[in-house]
């Protein structure tokens, strides 16, 4: 099984938002608060409604390591889930099946993997791929890979790098860059 990337290009990322527009609002959200917040799948399917509607923060305790994280929901997914939330029930999971059953992983992963098929981004792709692409972007604009690593419970800057594929990028950009 190979490591997922995450999406590089903001143009890729519109493709994508394009694609899953057309297609459903559930699945636009899904991805946008994915790459908007960085969580892992397990936790972004485990909210309910009311984590989310109203609300100005996300506060979760996350599955894998067991520590609380809050955080703040940005104007674009405020909005989002404004529209989305109207006439959901609180109770409800905030992403349920056509069967109105709470989302599984499989089903996450097949709609950000035939998204991404269809905007023809052939790297390789997985629910996990919403959470590198928050980490390469986030990184890229504040060049801050302590306050990254922080974000994902990390325990070095190494791993960090190495997660978002800053590391093998910077290799390969000194190899292309490297002519005898």
């Amino acid at each position: 099984m190979s490591t997922v990337e995450p999406v590089r290009k903001i143009s890729d990322i519109r493709k994508i938002e394009k694609i899953l527009k057309q297609e459903n609002f559930r699945n636009l959200l899904l991805f946008d608060m994915g790459i908007n917040f960085g969580l892992r799948i397990s936790d972004m399917l485990s909210l309910n409604v009311a984590d989310v509607k109203n609300k100005e923060f996300v506060h979760i305790k996350e599955q894998k390591t067991g520590k609380f994280k809050s955080i703040p929901i940005n104007s674009k997914i405020k909005r989002m889930l404004n529209e989305y939330t109207i006439n959901l029930n609180p109770k409800d999971p905030l992403f349920s099946s056509a069967y109105n059953n709470r989302m599984d992983r499989i089903s996450a992963y097949r709609i950000i993997k035939k998204a991404c098929d269809k905007a023809n981004i052939e790297s390789h792709i997985g629910t996990h791929t919403m959470r590198k692409t928050f980490g390469y972007h986030h990184y890229h604009k504040y060049k801050d890979i302590a306050l990254l690593q922080k974000i994902f419970n990390h325990s070095s800057p190494n791993i960090t790098l190495k997660y978002i594929g800053i590391e093998q990028e910077d290799i390969y950009k000194s190899y292309r860059n490297f002519i005898l």
